[in-house]
Protein backbone atom coordinates (compact mmCIF):
# COMPACT_ATOMS: atom_id res chain seq x y z
CA UNK A 1 0.00 0.00 0.00
CA UNK A 2 0.91 3.17 -0.86
CA UNK A 3 1.02 5.96 1.22
CA UNK A 4 0.45 9.77 -0.15
CA UNK A 5 -0.13 12.98 1.55
CA UNK A 6 -1.80 15.93 0.25
CA UNK A 7 -0.62 19.43 0.29
CA UNK A 8 -2.50 22.32 -1.63
CA UNK A 9 -4.34 25.68 0.08
CA UNK A 10 -7.34 24.83 -2.24
CA UNK A 11 -10.25 22.97 -0.31
CA UNK A 12 -11.85 21.56 -3.43
CA UNK A 13 -8.78 20.50 -4.90
CA UNK A 14 -8.07 18.45 -1.72
CA UNK A 15 -11.62 16.78 -2.18
CA UNK A 16 -10.89 15.94 -5.65
CA UNK A 17 -7.60 14.41 -5.07
CA UNK A 18 -9.48 12.48 -2.04
CA UNK A 19 -11.73 10.97 -4.51
CA UNK A 20 -9.41 10.02 -6.80
CA UNK A 21 -7.01 8.33 -4.50
CA UNK A 22 -10.25 6.52 -3.18
CA UNK A 23 -10.54 4.76 -6.04
CA UNK A 24 -7.08 2.86 -6.69
CA UNK A 25 -6.75 0.37 -4.46
CA UNK A 26 -2.79 0.21 -3.51
CA UNK A 27 -3.19 3.92 -2.74
CA UNK A 28 -4.02 5.53 0.89
CA UNK A 29 -5.04 9.11 1.72
CA UNK A 30 -3.30 9.81 5.29
CA UNK A 31 -3.71 13.37 5.28
CA UNK A 32 -4.50 16.59 3.95
CA UNK A 33 -2.64 19.56 4.26
CA UNK A 34 -3.49 23.25 3.50
CA UNK A 35 -0.44 24.84 3.65
CA UNK A 36 3.33 24.14 3.17
CA UNK A 37 3.84 24.89 6.94
CA UNK A 38 1.29 22.21 8.05
CA UNK A 39 2.51 19.53 5.18
CA UNK A 40 5.69 19.88 6.92
CA UNK A 41 4.48 18.84 10.12
CA UNK A 42 2.43 15.97 8.78
CA UNK A 43 5.38 14.49 6.32
CA UNK A 44 7.05 14.46 10.02
CA UNK A 45 4.20 13.01 12.15
CA UNK A 46 2.76 10.08 9.18
CA UNK A 47 5.97 9.65 7.24
CA UNK A 48 4.13 8.81 4.02
CA UNK A 49 5.77 7.85 1.16
CA UNK A 50 4.89 10.32 -1.52
CA UNK A 51 3.29 14.03 -0.85
CA UNK A 52 1.10 15.49 -3.82
CA UNK A 53 2.71 19.02 -3.49
CA UNK A 54 0.75 22.13 -4.94
CA UNK A 55 3.99 24.79 -5.56
CA UNK A 56 1.38 28.10 -4.48
CA UNK A 57 0.30 27.96 -1.05
CA UNK A 58 0.25 30.68 1.60
CA UNK A 59 3.54 31.41 4.17
CA UNK A 60 5.27 28.52 3.16
CA UNK A 61 5.25 27.62 -0.47
CA UNK A 62 5.31 23.91 -1.54
CA UNK A 63 9.35 24.99 -3.03
CA UNK A 64 10.22 25.52 0.74
CA UNK A 65 8.17 22.62 2.04
CA UNK A 66 9.75 20.36 -0.48
CA UNK A 67 13.15 21.14 0.82
CA UNK A 68 12.50 20.57 4.17
CA UNK A 69 10.48 17.44 3.74
CA UNK A 70 13.32 15.91 1.71
CA UNK A 71 15.92 16.76 4.25
CA UNK A 72 13.88 15.61 7.30
CA UNK A 73 12.77 12.62 5.29
CA UNK A 74 14.89 11.22 2.85
CA UNK A 75 12.60 8.20 2.12
CA UNK A 76 9.96 10.27 1.19
CA UNK A 77 9.34 11.29 -2.54
CA UNK A 78 7.65 14.49 -3.38
CA UNK A 79 5.52 14.55 -6.61
CA UNK A 80 4.28 18.13 -8.18
CA UNK A 81 0.74 19.02 -8.69
CA UNK A 82 0.73 22.58 -9.42
CA UNK A 83 -0.83 24.94 -12.39
CA UNK A 84 3.25 26.55 -13.00
CA UNK A 85 4.65 25.39 -15.90
CA UNK A 86 7.30 28.26 -16.39
CA UNK A 87 10.58 27.50 -16.04
CA UNK A 88 11.85 29.63 -12.54
CA UNK A 89 9.06 27.44 -11.02
CA UNK A 90 10.05 24.15 -12.75
CA UNK A 91 13.72 24.51 -12.02
CA UNK A 92 13.36 25.64 -8.02
CA UNK A 93 10.99 22.80 -7.33
CA UNK A 94 13.49 20.17 -9.11
CA UNK A 95 16.45 21.64 -7.26
CA UNK A 96 14.66 21.37 -3.84
CA UNK A 97 14.16 17.78 -4.04
CA UNK A 98 11.02 16.86 -6.32
CA UNK A 99 11.19 13.83 -7.81
CA UNK A 100 8.01 14.25 -9.97
CA UNK A 101 6.14 17.00 -11.87
CA UNK A 102 2.80 17.40 -13.12
CA UNK A 103 0.89 19.73 -13.84
CA UNK A 104 -3.02 19.63 -12.50
CA UNK A 105 -4.71 19.13 -15.86
CA UNK A 106 -3.15 15.91 -16.17
CA UNK A 107 -5.37 12.77 -16.74
CA UNK A 108 -6.42 10.99 -13.49
CA UNK A 109 -5.20 8.60 -14.48
CA UNK A 110 -1.60 10.09 -15.20
CA UNK A 111 -1.62 11.50 -11.87
CA UNK A 112 -2.35 7.79 -10.29
CA UNK A 113 0.60 6.46 -12.35
CA UNK A 114 3.00 9.42 -11.63
CA UNK A 115 2.51 8.13 -8.02
CA UNK A 116 3.47 4.36 -8.74
CA UNK A 117 6.19 5.13 -10.83
CA UNK A 118 8.07 7.83 -8.18
CA UNK A 119 7.53 5.07 -5.96
CA UNK A 120 8.87 2.52 -8.07
CA UNK A 121 12.37 5.06 -8.57
CA UNK A 122 11.09 6.78 -11.56
CA UNK A 123 10.65 10.72 -12.31
CA UNK A 124 7.11 11.34 -13.65
CA UNK A 125 7.67 14.83 -15.53
CA UNK A 126 4.84 16.50 -17.60
CA UNK A 127 6.51 17.55 -21.05
CA UNK A 128 6.08 20.77 -20.59
CA UNK A 129 8.51 20.37 -17.67
CA UNK A 130 10.79 18.24 -19.50
CA UNK A 131 11.22 20.46 -21.94
CA UNK A 132 12.50 23.28 -19.62
CA UNK A 133 14.77 20.62 -17.95
CA UNK A 134 16.35 19.36 -20.82
CA UNK A 135 16.99 23.12 -22.02
CA UNK A 136 18.59 24.04 -18.80
CA UNK A 137 20.95 21.14 -19.11
CA UNK A 138 21.67 22.18 -22.29
CA UNK A 139 22.38 25.59 -21.31
CA UNK A 140 24.39 24.71 -18.45
CA UNK A 141 26.95 22.28 -21.31
CA UNK A 142 28.89 25.04 -22.42
CA UNK A 143 30.37 26.16 -18.86
CA UNK A 144 32.19 22.80 -19.09
CA UNK A 145 34.46 24.51 -21.72
CA UNK A 146 35.18 27.15 -20.14
CA UNK A 147 38.83 27.54 -17.71
CA UNK A 148 39.04 27.87 -14.35
CA UNK A 149 39.99 31.64 -14.48
CA UNK A 150 37.25 31.93 -17.33
CA UNK A 151 34.37 30.45 -14.44
CA UNK A 152 36.19 33.19 -12.39
CA UNK A 153 35.61 36.07 -14.35
CA UNK A 154 32.20 34.95 -15.37
CA UNK A 155 31.16 34.68 -11.64
CA UNK A 156 32.43 38.02 -10.77
CA UNK A 157 30.97 39.38 -14.13
CA UNK A 158 27.02 37.61 -12.63
CA UNK A 159 28.13 39.58 -9.66
CA UNK A 160 28.03 42.58 -10.96
CA UNK A 161 32.02 43.47 -10.66
CA UNK A 162 33.32 45.89 -13.61
CA UNK A 163 36.33 45.01 -15.28
CA UNK A 164 38.49 47.06 -12.94
CA UNK A 165 37.46 45.50 -9.65
CA UNK A 166 37.84 42.04 -11.69
CA UNK A 167 41.23 42.72 -12.42
CA UNK A 168 42.27 43.89 -9.04
CA UNK A 169 40.88 40.90 -7.09
CA UNK A 170 42.63 38.23 -10.33
CA UNK A 171 45.81 39.89 -10.24
CA UNK A 172 45.45 40.72 -13.41
CA UNK A 173 45.08 43.88 -16.17
CA UNK A 174 41.62 44.98 -17.64
CA UNK A 175 43.21 44.12 -20.93
CA UNK A 176 43.51 40.20 -19.62
CA UNK A 177 40.07 40.43 -17.95
CA UNK A 178 38.13 41.56 -21.44
CA UNK A 179 40.20 38.71 -23.14
CA UNK A 180 38.53 36.20 -20.72
CA UNK A 181 35.19 37.72 -21.37
CA UNK A 182 35.72 37.40 -25.46
CA UNK A 183 36.37 33.94 -24.82
CA UNK A 184 33.12 33.32 -22.18
CA UNK A 185 31.27 35.08 -24.99
CA UNK A 186 32.39 32.75 -27.47
CA UNK A 187 31.54 30.06 -25.78
CA UNK A 188 28.21 30.72 -23.73
CA UNK A 189 27.20 31.90 -26.78
CA UNK A 190 26.19 35.26 -25.99
CA UNK A 191 26.68 38.64 -27.30
CA UNK A 192 27.28 40.95 -24.58
CA UNK A 193 28.06 41.87 -20.66
CA UNK A 194 24.77 41.90 -19.72
CA UNK A 195 23.41 38.49 -21.10
CA UNK A 196 26.55 37.01 -19.73
CA UNK A 197 25.82 38.09 -16.32
CA UNK A 198 21.96 36.48 -16.87
CA UNK A 199 23.83 33.40 -17.90
CA UNK A 200 26.07 32.98 -14.57
CA UNK A 201 22.68 34.36 -12.44
CA UNK A 202 20.61 31.55 -14.16
CA UNK A 203 23.24 28.82 -13.54
CA UNK A 204 25.36 29.81 -10.29
CA UNK A 205 25.27 26.17 -9.34
CA UNK A 206 26.67 24.43 -12.44
CA UNK A 207 29.59 25.85 -13.17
Amino acid sequence: MIRVLIADDHAIVRTGLTQLLSTAGDLQLVGAAGDGEEAVALAAELGPDVVLMDLSMPGTDGVAATARIVEANPETHVLVLTSFSDQARILDALRAGVQGYLLKHSEPEAILAGIREIVAGGSPLDPKAARVLLSDRRAAQPAAKLTDREREVLRMVGEGLPNKSIARRLGITERTVKAHLTNVYQRLGVTDRTQAALWAQRHADRY
